[in-house]
């Protein structure tokens, strides 16, 4: 497997040679997604991306957790965190190593 990662300017790269929108353009259109996902994510709000997966925001309560290295108690305080549900179809083409 490699280590490469997606970047905005990839992104911003794919549209421009797949759209034909410029270069500036299309680092404006991929940053205005970007900005309104943030945004309804930030507002509590799910984002479904069809074939893609669900973004979602989960309050989880405070809890008690446990140092693994000392075994002490330490307590965890009340958080919102953010949670990707892939759909299936993203599943299987991870799953088949994006030869789907």
């Amino acid at each position: 497997m490699s280590e490469k990662t997606l970047t905005r300017m990839d992104l911003s790269e794919a549209v421009f040679r797949e759209v034909g929108l410029s270069r500036n353009e299309s680092a404006q259109l991929v940053e205005s997604v970007l900005q309104h996902l943030s945004d309804a994510l930030a507002g509590g709000e799910t984002v479904k991306i069809s074939s893609f997966g669900t973004f979602s925001v989960r309050d989880k309560s405070a809890r008690v957790g446990r140092n693994p290295k000392t075994g002490d108690e330490v307590p965890i305080s009340p958080r919102r965190v953010l949670t990707f549900r892939p759909s299936h179809l993203m599943k299987d083409r991870v799953a088949a190593g994006g030869k789907g």
